[in-house]
Order: C-alpha cells, then sequence, then structure tokens
C-alpha cells in the first residue's frame, strides 16, 4: 500500500501473518462514535489514500463526519464491481478499445486491463421462446385472467442417475411437469444438480423440453456478445465472467462473491461493491457496503477511480422488543419498509442497531436491504455480527477463513456486539421500530388491501356477517348467524357453519418465496400430525411451490411428508389457486353451502382474493401467509381466536392451541441455515466451478487485441480514443458553436439516450436497415449498446423530446447553415463535416433520472463541446466532464430568457490556460451580447479529468 498512512499498519494479534490499516486506532475516540458504514468509508479512504485521487483531507472530512455531512464530497473507493452483461457490454467494450487505442499510440496493450476486480454476470439475456405450464389446461372456474408465463432462469441439463416417474393419472410416465421457474427471495437459486421433480411423485423426470429449447435460443441469439464476453475472460486481468445459466447477478452476487473480508496477499481490508443492478444493496445485510450506480461510475470504478458522493446523514434504525411468535419475516420485512417510508430517509444511509438486530436472519436483513429503492435510501446496512457468522460459516467459509474474518472485524470495530453494554454509534436522526408492535395479517374476505389483525379475525368476520353487503359485508340476518348445516361426506357427518374453512392453498409465490416462510409452514404441519391434529377430508388442500427450488428445501429439511399427511400434497408448479385453478369443491359440500347460504371460506397464500375467484360459491376469500393457511385449515374456520380457543383435539384428547405447534423462530433459522443455505451454497458453488457445457464449447479468440467484425451491428470499436496522444492538449476555445438542441427543464437521461424499442423511422433504424437487418431484427438500444454507431444515432431519438427549435415532441432539430429540419444525428454530422462545434442549450435539472452510460458517451460522439444549463443532476453532471464535456451554468437569476437568447445564434467560450472549480467563464455571441457562466468543475480532479479528455482517455494515457 502507498497510503501516507501507512504507520497505521499493524499485524493481526491472532495471526500475526495478515496485515491491516488499524483505523480504529487511527481515528480514535471519533471513530468510536462514528455508525459502522462511515467507519467503512474511513477505512477506504485511508487504504486508498494517494494524494491525488483520494487525499489526506478526505479522510478528515470523513472522521469529522459528525459536523461535515451533507456539506462535504468524498471519495469511495469500493474493492470490487458487479456488472450485469446488458451494462457490462459497454464498458467491455471500451477496454477492448482501449487496448487498441494504447497499441496504436506506441503502449503495451496488455497492461490495459481493469484495476479494480470485476464480476460480470451474463444474466439478462434470456427471452422466453418455448413455454409450457404443468396446469396450463386446468379449469379456470373463478374467470380470473390467465397470466402469461414468467420469465425462467434456465436448468443446465445433466444426466440422470435415478429412474423417471412412471406411470400415474397425472403424467403417465412422461411428465413435464417439474419444469421450475425461478424463487425470488433473498436466496433463491436455480441448483444445477438439483432433480426436476415429478410434481405428484417427487420422483426425478427427464428434463423438460422448453428449457432446453430456450437454451439453445440464449446461445443462439446471442453467440456474438457471449464470444466478446468469452474473449474478455481469456484476455483480461481482475475480470471473472459467469455465464449464462448460472444465476442473476444480485443472487450471484450475494451468494458466491461475496467476501466479507478481502484477503489479498495476507493483507485485510472489508468487502464493499458498487453495481450497475438495482439489487446490489442486498449484499448490505451481510454487512457489506455496496449500492447500485450506473454505468459511468463502474466504469470509472473499473479504470482505478473512485465514485464521488456528499457524505451522508445516517440514520440510525433501532430494533427493540420481541418479535411476535406468529409474526413472519414478512410480516417484519414489510412493517419495517413501512416505517422507514415514512420516516423520509430518501438520499440517506440506514444502519440497524438494537437488541432487535439479533433477531432477524440474513434472508431478512437482505430482503429488507433490497427494498432500498421502496424507501430511497442509498443502502440500508446491517454491521457484521454472530448471526452473521453462523450464516457464512453454513456459506462455505471455512473455520480458519471465519476466525480471520472475525478477528480483523473486531480489531478495526466493525463487528457490533449483541451485549447491551456496548456502545451504539451516533446517527444523524434514530427511528424506532418495536418488533412487539409487528403482528400477523391476513387480507379480505373480498379485497387484498382490506387487512385484519389475527387477533382480531374473529370479531372482524363477525362485523363482515353484519354489515350491508359491499366491499367487506356479507348481510346475514342476525338469527341465522349462527345456523349449522350437517352434511354426509365419505360416510361421515360433518357441520358446516358461517365461517368455515373449504379452500386452503399454500402457494409460494412472490414474496412469499422466502425459505423461513414455506419453511414454517412445513415445520407447522409437523408439529400438528406429530400432535396428533388433522385437517378435515373436505376441505380443497394444496401445495403449489413454484419451482423445483421450493420443493428442493422442503423435501431435503423432511417437512414435505407431514404438509403431505394434512393434504397439503404438492399439485405442480405454476399460476393455480390465486388465479382461479383450483379443483370443484365436492358436490355434497357445495350443496350444503347452497342449502344453508353458508359464508364459506378460502384460505390461501397467494396475491389474489377477488370475490368467486376461486369457487362460486366460497364468498370469503383471505391472503395469509403459507404457516397460518395450515393452521387455519387444521381450524376447518377463520371464526376461531388463536389465543383462546384450541385449534382441535389431539391425541388423549388434549387440547391443542396453535401457540404448542407454532414454529420458534430460532428453529427457522437452524433449518433454514442448515437444510437450505448449506445445500445452496454447495450446489451453487459447484455450478460456478463447472460451468456449463454450452459456455466451455463456446470458441473465442485469444488474441490480445480483440478482432472486430466490421459487419458486427452488436459490437463495433468505439471512437472515444481516435485522437489519443501521450500528452493532454491544453483545453481549447469553442468558437462558433451552433446550438444543437434548445432544451426546457427536466431533460431526463432517457430523454438524451433512450433504452427501449428501436423506432422504424429512427436514424439507427436506416443504419441497421442499411446493414441488411429487418426491423423484427432491431432489437433494442439496450441490447445494441456495444455499437457505438447505433448509440449515436439514438442519442436524443426519444419521440417525446421537446426542442424549443422545433415547438413540439419530436427527435428532431434545425441544421442552421442550411435551414434544414433534421434527425439529431443528422444535423451533428452535418456540423461536423463542416468542422462547426455544438452546444446544446437546457433549463433546470439537466439529466435527471437513472444513471446512463449513453447519456454522456451519445453528446460527445455527436461533437457537443458543452451544455449550459441553469442547473444539473450532480451524478449527469460528473459524467460530462467523465466525457470531456465542458457542464457550464448560468449565473443566478440567469437563463436564456433573462438573456434575450434565442438559440439561434453562435457562441464563443474562451477557456484560460489554468482552471480552478466553479470559476467564472465569458461567453460572447455571434450578435456582440457577452454573459459569464460557471464552469461547475467541483475539484481539481475533475479538471484533470476534463483537461484529458475524459477517465477513458486520462485512465488511457497511463499506459503509455
Amino acid at each position: 500500500p502507498g497510503s501516507p498512512y501507512q504507520p497505521a499498519i499493524e499485524a493481526l494479534e491472532s495471526h500475526p501473518e495478515k496485515k491491516f490499516y488499524n483505523v480504529s486506532k487511527l481515528g480514535g475516540a471519533k471513530y468510536d462514535t462514528l455508525p459502522y458504514s462511515i467507519r467503512l468509508l474511513f477505512e477506504s479512504s485511508v487504504r486508498n489514500c494517494d494524494g491525488f485521487l483520494v487525499k489526506e483531507t478526505d479522510a478528515m472530512n470523513i472522521l469529522d463526519w459528525k459536523t461535515k455531512q451533507n456539506h462535504v464530497e468524498v471519495p469511495f473507493c469500493p474493492a470490487r464491481v458487479v456488472l450485469q452483461d446488458f451494462t457490462g457490454i459497454p464498458a467491455m467494450v471500451d477496454f477492448a478499445a482501449m487496448r487498441e487505442a494504447v497499441r496504436n499510440a506506441g503502449g503495451d496493450p496488455v497492461k490495459v486491463n481493469p484495476a479494480c476486480p470485476t464480476d460480470l454476470t451474463v444474466d439478462h439475456s434470456l427471452q422466453i421462446d418455448f413455454s409450457k405450464c404443468a396446469i396450463q389446461n386446468a379449469p379456470n372456474p373463478g374467470g380470473g385472467e390467465q397470466k402469461p408465463p414468467a420469465k425462467l432462469s434456465p436448468l443446465k441439463a445433466q444426466p440422470r442417475k435415478l429412474p423417471p416417474c412412471r406411470g400415474h393419472s397425472g403424467c403417465r410416465g412422461s411428465c413435464s411437469a417439474g419444469e421450475s421457474g425461478r424463487s425470488s427471495g433473498p436466496f433463491s437459486a436455480q441448483i444445477e444438480n438439483t432433480p426436476i421433480l415429478c410434481p405428484f411423485h417427487l420422483q426425478p423426470v427427464p428434463e423438460p423440453e422448453t428449457v432446453l429449447k430456450n437454451q439453445e435460443m440464449e446461445f443462439g441469439r446471442n453467440r456474438e456478445r457471449l464470444q466478446f464476453f468469452k474473449w474478455s475472460s481469456k484476455v483480461f486481468e481482475n475480470i471473472s465472467i459467469i455465464p449464462p445459466e448460472t444465476g442473476t447477478a444480485h443472487q450471484v452476487n450475494l451468494e458466491y462473491l461475496s467476501r466479507v473480508v478481502f484477503d489479498v496477499k495476507d493483507f485485510l481490508h472489508p468487502d464493499s461493491v458498487v453495481g450497475t443492478d438495482s439489487h446490489t444493496t442486498m449484499v448490505n445485510g451481510l454487512g457489506i457496503l455496496g449500492w447500485g450506480v450506473g454505468g459511468i461510475e463502474t466504469e470509472a470504478v473499473m479504470l482505478g477511480m473512485p465514485v464521488t458522493l456528499t457524505l451522508p446523514e445516517v440514520v440510525g434504525c433501532e430494533l427493540t422488543g420481541t418479535v411476535s411468535p406468529f409474526a413472519t419475516s414478512i410480516d417484519i420485512v414489510l412493517s419495517i419498509t413501512k416505517h422507514l417510508r415514512q420516516a423520509d430517509v430518501a438520499g440517506k444511509f440506514v444502519e440497524f442497531f438494537g437488541s432487535g438486530v439479533s433477531q432477524l436472519s440474513v434472508a431478512d436483513r437482505t430482503t429488507i436491504a433490497n427494498m432500498c429503492p421502496e424507501y430511497g435510501a442509498i443502502l440500508s446496512f446491517f454491521p457484521v455480527d454472530n448471526v452473521t457468522l453462523k450464516h457464512l460459516k453454513y456459506a462455505g467459509f471455512d473455520k480458519a477463513k471465519l476466525e480471520v474474518t472475525e478477528a480483523y472485524l473486531k480489531a478495526v470495530k466493525l463487528f457490533r456486539n449483541d451485549e447491551s453494554s456496548s456502545r451504539e454509534p451516533e446517527y444523524s436522526q434514530v427511528v424506532q421500530v418495536s418488533l412487539s408492535s409487528i403482528i400477523p395479517y391476513v387480507s379480505g374476505p373480498k379485497r387484498s388491501q382490506d387487512r385484519v389483525a389475527v387477533n382480531n379475525m374473529k370479531s372482524d368476520f363477525q362485523a363482515c356477517l353484519n354489515e350491508k353487503s359491499g366491499v367487506k359485508g356479507f348481510q346475514i340476518a342476525a338469527e341465522k348467524q349462527n345456523d349449522i348445516v350437517p352434511v354426509q361426506y365419505e360416510g361421515n357427518e360433518y357441520k358446516l357453519s358461517h365461517g368455515c374453512v373449504v379452500i386452503a392453498a399454500v402457494i409460494s409465490c412472490t414474496n412469499n418465496c422466502n425459505p423461513s416462510v414455506m419453511l414454517a409452514a412445513g415445520l407447522l404441519a409437523k408439529k400438528a400430525v406429530e400432535a396428533g391434529l388433522a385437517v378435515k377430508p373436505y376441505i380443497r388442500t394444496s401445495l403449489s411451490p413454484g419451482s423445483g427450488m421450493v420443493t428442493h428445501y422442503l423435501s431435503s429439511s423432511g417437512v414435505l411428508p407431514y404438509l403431505s399427511k394434512l393434504g397439503f400434497e404438492v399439485v405442480g408448479y405454476g399460476c393455480s389457486t390465486c388465479v382461479g385453478n383450483t379443483a370443484p369443491l365436492p358436490e355434497a359440500i357445495r350443496n350444503a353451502i347452497k342449502q344453508g347460504d353458508i359464508i364459506a371460506c378460502g384460505v390461501l397464500s397467494g396475491t389474489k382474493n377477488f370475490e368467486g375467484r376461486l369457487c362460486d360459491c366460497v364468498r370469503a376469500n383471505y391472503l395469509a401467509s403459507p404457516p397460518l393457511v395450515v393452521a387455519y385449515a387444521i381450524a376447518g374456520t377463520v371464526r376461531i381466536d388463536f389465543d383462546t380457543e384450541p385449534l382441535g383435539t389431539g391425541f388423549n384428547g388434549k387440547p391443542i392451541y396453535l401457540r404448542d405447534i407454532w414454529p420458534t423462530r430460532q428453529e427457522l433459522h437452524t433449518v433454514e441455515e442448515e437444510c437450505v443455505i448449506s445445500s445452496m451454497f454447495k450446489e451453487l458453488k459447484e455450478k460456478m466451478e463447472k460451468g456449463n457445457k454450452r459456455w466451455n464449447l463456446l470458441e473465442a479468440p485469444e488474441s490480445t487485441l480483440f478482432p472486430w467484425d466490421l459487419k458486427s451491428t452488436y459490437i463495433r470499436c468505439p471512437s472515444f480514443f481516435d485522437k489519443l496522444a501521450k500528452e493532454p492538449v491544453s483545453p481549447q476555445a469553442v468558437e462558433n458553436a451552433h446550438v444543437l438542441l434548445y432544451l426546457g427543464d427536466s431533460v431526463t437521461t432517457d430523454h438524451i439516450s433512450p433504452a427501449g424499442s428501436i423506432a422504424r423511422s429512427s436514424a439507427a433504424a436506416k443504419y441497421l436497415t442499411s446493414k441488411g437487418l429487418t426491423p423484427r431484427e432491431f432489437n433494442s438500444y439496450g441490447a445494441r449498446r456495444g455499437n457505438d454507431a447505433v448509440m449515436t444515432r439514438g442519442t436524443f431519438a426519444n419521440i417525446k423530446l421537446l426542442n424549443k427549435f422545433i415547438g413540439k415532441p419530436a427527435p428532431k432539430t434545425i441544421h442552421f447553415p442550411s435551414g434544414q429540419t433534421l434527425d439529431v444525428f443528422e444535423a451533428a454530422e452535418q456540423y461536423q463535416k463542416g468542422g462547426i462545434p455544438v452546444i446544446i442549450l437546457a433549463g433546470k435539472k439537466y439529466g435527471l433520472g437513472s444513471s446512463r452510460d449513453w447519456a454522456a458517451k451519445g453528446p460527445f460522439l455527436l461533437g457537443v463541446k458543452a451544455v449550459l444549463a441553469e442547473s444539473y443532476e450532480k451524478v449527469h453532471r460528473s459524467q460530462l466532464i467523465g466525457m470531456g464535456i465542458a457542464p457550464l451554468q448560468f449565473c443566478p437569476g440567469e437563463n436564456p430568457s433573462t438573456l434575450g437568447l434565442t438559440g439561434r445564434e453562435q457562441f464563443s467560450i474562451l477557456f484560460p490556460p489554468e482552471l480552478s472549480p466553479r470559476m467564472t467563464l465569458d461567453i460572447k455571441t455571434s450578435t456582440g451580447k457577452v454573459f459569464s457562466v460557471i464552469a461547475l468543475f467541483e475539484n481539481n480532479m475533475e479538471i484533470t479529468l476534463y483537461k484529458n479528455g475524459g477517465s477513458l482517455n486520462f485512465v488511457a494515457r497511463r499506459f503509455l
């Protein structure tokens, strides 16, 4: 390390061969009061301090967080980068082009590699060309809409050692109902070696033909891009490509790539990450600092440059109290999310502390962190504690690595102590959430937005019987509310009454894919069976796991037979009960319900409970968590107070209450870690190491320079480095520039660089047509980010773009020398042919919206030298500088209107030899008007980047 803080390097006491920066001693008493997330920023600044990109004053500003928050910009150098393929392709194309440029300028192209460890997951390319649903021909008595099949992450074909399922009424020996989709919980995975199971007999079945076909189509359609990625994995150091069929970026990031503590040649430092995937914040649940950023920011990090952020406020979320025994993980996650949404945490860090934190599993924590976009926080951080270490043990960390991880984090005070006596950090503000106040709810009886606390369920249903017919009421006369209808079924007599449960469906879809809630249902079933409880045979029970992975962990944890014993048999994989795909009730039960005008109930753990959808004679339908579905099925009625009334009678006539069989959170966490997490991580690791057959057999060049295919419409060598020389040229004056576009307020990055489909009349469409492509083959701008010719033509091609020169929304402008109205690209092309520079005039908040690399790259290639706006979105302003475009701002109170500008003038901007942050420049127009603007360079590093023509050229010169 070359930091001026080298005297702070120490040896780890328990492992003296390991070295680290002891930032806790360096920071002293101030460090001890910092939030854990800010301590991580401080450690990064100390370790990466070089006097230029990261200065000593930056580290001291972070240490003085209490007084400097919201007032200073600080750099952050993450330990690694995670990309997904759509954003990864332009980044890797830039590196390939940089090698070409360095070679042409006399340098050694082999030296051009990402400076920061980078993992690129190819997970956004699968399309569903073939599909088949296990229950696609099932009846739809409820009349609900039939959902199209969800996009699936494919399972890799594997030879099966066990015999396929043979002969039953559901499959007749050729069952393909085991086709699995994707579980979306925090530890979901598509495990390569997991048998695809017949949902009726749980026997392995042949690989579904649809999965194989989709995989073939994926490799065929994306072969060119995949070959480029494979070339990248062969020739670049510090880059790892995770091939298709492995998993999604956030899943692999969480389950395989996370280190928690880096050990690089016996030098230790915390794991941290920025990624282009919106789910990057999930790693906060493992004590890893990380968040999602745009393409240019990640590329800058790959080039060895820091991410810059305003030193943020940190909201401490204190979790107190004890979770209700009946509250599930989903109840907890949604309740905490609701509190944070109400607390105004937008643009801030959130950090969790308090006695309640240790009650949350890592699955709970990562789910909460993943929901950052829901409440607007930059990240939601859970410091490493004993719960984390226990999880890491099952995630594949060996004993030695765990010991070093724990010793290091404790040495630098990054380990959260469970003891109440330990001192908590100081926060900008504190939001308190009492876990004791989180109680389980169900939704119904007619609308999913009508929530009912479980402890009020009996009284609420009674109120529904009394209310007039409407959104909740059934208007049952008081004298009939206790009516009982006897019914004979399978040789026994049963009694039906208002509130009786006749449909109970455990469905694993959407948020109920969290392993803990499905396991809770299984463990509750196990305890119920062992206690002697049963479900009445006339109740239509079913278990629709949603994917083979859910079946896998229910089976591996040993609870599946108990669910089956209660009647919850696996019926298949796909949308079932909640879209109305349920089998008819027994005729005797239907007749009894109609005869007695009984308000019968359905209880399911899906997402929809519209009146009459499950069955025309089932008028009350409730959404509940999976374990509550099982509980209500056992009780046989929703008119029950679980606190005071037993579910039923067990062995020896003993009354059994819900509290007697409800699994504790500790039981759940243990089974989850030992049976689910351990199995998933082991198999995912094997899958990552083996790769897959198609990827392994895919041919790709091994040359130092990429052999560009001039006919390619997906990958081209961009022209960012055409003028690369060893020494940068001083900023040149912009003389007699025309205005390419005169825009108003709130121009978004999507206005500048659309990511959607390519309009048939656009400049990009004309280019692709000239290459022999039909409109059906155009694909989207997002898919063609590796082709600068397409992306440049797509710049300002949004049909909603409002250019004041045109007066109506259209991707058009005026080429003033000729007076023609042209596509923006065609006008820019004419200006470049004439050697005429162009600028952009804009209003307030230029560059709003999601960060998008081509929103800066595109204008650069159009020849834009400067943008003159009233104000900028902060990230986009820095991206413009990163491409060598000057962000200029009107002086306060001034704009084109107050200055009398029409945009039809020509503008000349003189840059002095020495620039300084936020200096004032003069602009002279062709009409003789002179006015001042502010050059929005915030620091010397930005000025250096601008002088070099942007960050790409700045880094390229390091290799000359």
